[in-house]
């Protein structure tokens, strides 16, 4: 996003100036930053995450002269900042949301799954996973996929910067009770089943395929063997564009709030260690986001 705005003429330090801060999971945090800073100007408002938007909208909600612009939150829609993503905002907030959409996500699985059924998803117990988990369940109530059954299973949220760790440490109890019973472990959208160590865990102790969150669970090695992602840097850029619409004077109520891009990558390598077929255009779409050792 910072190098979009300086590519677009918001300069650091030369013309835009900004002050970093991090709430560290913590939204209490928010209301001594925004009580300790509140009257220094500030033309723009951009939170990352959930977190950071839940206590923003308590903060500065509908308030005059604050604009805010978030990325990376899960559920806008359930958070109450926007009503959807087509109509212009009913208030101060706008931005770019993180996850696919979930219908999405399980038509791209269907793909490379066509056969699989019954799917688990472990979550921390946290604001995002809990919209995300309402998502999916309001999408099996769909006619298109009435013929699948999601099993969910919760962990408890550690509040600390290493608590992902932690997390996908208490995961595994979870992943060897459902491993004979899924088809497939899907990763939940949440602090937990976005990094390396849930992703670890999996691969570690199931005998059924990951769908990771990200670029990175497939193409770092983490242990997914395919994933359908947001692409952070297009929402960046998207991000970008947004808040220099209202440095030049645009109103927010004009900047419609936006889903991301998407991006696919997949591991042919675990794919086929776990048996399955991977349609051809499905490997096009992914491009250079593939994991292949017949062409090292």
């Amino acid at each position: 996003m910072i190098e979009e705005l300086s590519k677009l003429g918001y300069i650091e330090h030369k013309n835009l100036e900004m002050s970093y801060y991090s709430l560290a999971h913590y939204e209490g945090r928010a209301f001594h930053i925004w009580k300790t800073h509140k009257d220094q100007g500030y033309k723009i408002i951009f939170v990352n995450g959930t977190i950071a938007t839940r206590a923003f909208k308590q903060l500065v909600f509908n308030k005059p002269f604050v604009n805010v612009v978030f990325g990376n939150i899960t559920d806008p829609v359930g958070e109450g900042v926007i009503d959807d993503f087509t109509s212009p905002p009913k208030a101060n907030f706008t931005g770019v949301s993180y996850p696919v959409k979930v219908d999405d996500r399980f038509r791209f699985i269907r793909k490379i799954m066509p056969t699989a059924k019954i799917f688990a998803i472990i979550y921390a117990d946290m604001p995002q996973a809990h919209s995300y988990k309402r998502w999916v369940e309001n999408m099996l109530n769909l006619q298109e996929f009435k013929d699948i059954n999601v099993i969910f299973r919760k962990v408890k949220f550690v509040k600390s910067e290493g608590g992902h760790k932690r997390m996908a440490s208490f995961a595994k109890e979870h992943i060897l009770e459902l491993n004979g019973i899924v088809d497939a472990f899907i990763s939940s959208n949440d602090m937990m089943g976005g990094q390396k160590p849930f992703a670890e865990i999996v691969y570690k102790h199931a005998t059924k395929p990951l769908i990771g969150l990200g670029r990175s669970d497939v193409m770092d090695s983490w242990g997914a063997t395919a994933s359908i992602y947001p692409s952070l840097v297009w929402g960046g850029k998207k991000a970008a564009s947004m808040i220099k619409r209202l440095f030049e004077g645009e109103s927010i109520k004009n900047i419609i709030p936006a889903w991301p891009a998407t991006g696919i990558a997949i591991d042919l390598v675990k794919a086929k260690k776990f048996g399955l077929t991977i349609p051809h255009e499905i490997i096009e779409e992914a491009g250079d986001s593939i994991v292949d050792t017949s062409k090292n």
